[in-house]
């Protein structure tokens, strides 16, 4: 289904939102408007058309399109108005548009999120299954819930497809009015770093925000860590959060706790003096991890979970405590994390429970995920851990040796291509070999496979009862991107064809 849905609106005046956005305004406000969109094939009669600058284009170029489809105002920056020239109706000229589209937004569907009990999770790895663990807990405690991420939008039991992890301010605030329309009464949304400085969450201050972890990802983008860790920082102020949960098990996170400007409470899972603290994990015969999480109060939430590794430890805890701060009752939390299923393409089992081959697909596409999922592997596998990875195409180019140097921490790595993009294919993998050290071999084995089917098959066709494979990167994805054409691929569907009818080496026959 489209991920664009709209609310029901009433009209209202333009000058009244300029109490809410310090603008330019060039011609008369007197308009009536009833919705706003940043995509001018969105657009529909009473818009406000929120032209954008972007990366390779700016959205002043589209206002012919918009007006055409009765567009009723323009919010732009000075770049943008002195491109679209002279305009028939009022245009807004905003020294920051994307942080007045967002004030724009959530004022002309009245404020949505200040009727919802809204959590936003930020940090490298963890964002996705936290924010399905919350949700699992807010169900648990009776709320009907709407989830926003980056496997998709979900309002109640739909499922909407979602292009980045945070949508747009105009898209957003839609989406909320609507969750509002339909009765839902809680939202979790995982909160990009991207979308923090793209201010995609710009007129939202969430009831609670949580903070995973940082590590080295998108630096494509903000250029160091510093920068990307101020991005992340964003969140734990009093313009977009009310209260908050910091993970400090990173330095990062230590530095976070330190500084939010919000009242915020720390979590400890791996020792240290925290508000939260795991006191100890553990996994027991049918292959439940049992946690002990000493809470404010002092008392103990045992926490009961099928989610393996020490990560989902965290996600866990993470979880516990921002559903305990968000006022749901320890008993509500504790019985929806132990009634959470497993998240799309987070260490997603492809095979079978008792199959000799233990068959994994994960999202992992960072150094600092991909050393995760191989621990959380080693810690069930008798056998052989055996990756297949690769990284993708037009983004953070340093990283790329990294996830070959964590990958190498398997026994049999197959590097193949991810979503190549516009970039040469073979040339990604060269970077990520170049991180795998020489003292890797004979410890791992090391090969080098394109395509990522014939990848995915060696792996399978390697592979001896005991032993476990990791299909890594792509996770929840249904395409491959290459040289702009996204083609339909899914490692799970992938890897489970490959499986049928193909005994593992040492099953029995």
């Amino acid at each position: 289904m489209s991920a664009t849905v709209r609310p029901r609106t009433a009209e209202r005046e333009l000058s009244e939102a300029f109490t809410r956005v310090s603008v330019e305004a060039i011609g008369d406000v007197r308009v009536a408007v009833s919705g706003i969109t940043h995509d001018s094939r969105e657009v529909r009669p009473g818009d406000i058309y929120a032209a954008l600058p972007g990366f390779t284009t700016h959205g002043a170029d589209f206002v012919g399109q918009a007006l055409a489809a009765g567009a009723a105002a323009i919010v732009t920056d000075g770049a943008g108005a002195t491109r679209m020239g002279p305009a028939s109706i009022p245009v807004l000229v905003a020294a920051d548009p994307r942080q007045a589209a967002g004030l724009l937004a959530a004022w002309v569907y009245g404020d949505p999120a200040d009727d919802l009990l809204t959590i936003g999770i930020t940090g490298t790895n963890g964002k996705t299954t936290t924010s399905y663990l919350v949700d699992a807990g807010l169900r648990a405690a009776g709320h009907l819930t709407g989830v926003v991420g980056t496997i998709g939008t979900r309002l109640g039991d739909e499922v909407l497809a979602s292009a980045r992890t945070t949508p747009e301010a105009t898209d957003l605030h839609a989406t909320l009015a609507v969750m509002r329309e339909r009765g839902i009464t809680a939202v979790t949304m995982e909160v990009s770093s991207h979308a923090l400085v793209l201010r995609r969450v710009e007129g939202i201050v969430f009831d609670v925000a949580g903070f995973t972890n940082l590590s080295r990802d998108h630096l494509d983008f903000h250029g160091s860590m510093e920068a990307y860790f101020e991005a992340k920082a964003e969140l734990f102020t009093p313009l977009h959060a009310r209260r908050g949960v910091v993970t400090i098990d990173d330095e990062w996170g230590q530095r976070l706790s330190d500084r939010a400007q919000v009242s915020t409470s720390s979590l400890a899972t791996t020792g240290g003096l925290a508000d939260w603290e795991v006191m100890s994990a553990s996994r027991v015969g049918d292959g439940r991890s049992v946690i002990e999480l000493r809470q404010p109060d002092g008392s103990l939430a045992l926490i009961e979970s099928m989610l393996p590794g020490q990560f989902n430890v965290a996600n866990l805890t993470l979880a516990h405590a921002l559903l305990r701060t968000a006022g749901v009752s320890a008993d509500d939390s504790v019985t929806g994390l132990a009634a959470a299923g497993g998240i799309p393409g987070r260490m997603e089992r492809v095979s079978g429970a008792s199959d000799p081959v233990a068959v994994f697909v994960d999202y992992a596409h960072s150094p600092d995920a991909i050393d995760r999922v191989i621990a959380t592997a080693r810690e069930f596998t008798e056998g052989r851990v055996i990756v297949v990875v690769g990284a993708g195409g037009d983004r953070d180019r340093e990283k790329r040796s990294h996830m070959g140097l964590a990958a190498s921490a398997a026994d049999v790595l197959v590097v193949t291509d991810d979503n190549p993009r516009s970039e040469s294919a073979a040339a990604i993998r060269a970077e990520v070999l170049a991180g795998v050290p020489e003292s890797a071999s004979p410890t791992c084995r090391v090969i080098e496979r394109g395509d990522r089917r014939d990848a995915i098959a060696l792996a399978l066709d390697d592979a001896a009862a005991g032993d476990c494979v990791l299909i890594l990167g792509k996770g929840h994805e249904t395409g491959q991107e290459v040289a702009g054409v996204i083609a339909h691929f899914d490692d799970r569907e992938v890897a489970a064809s490959l499986l049928s009818g193909r005994p593992a080496k040492g099953a029995a026959q």
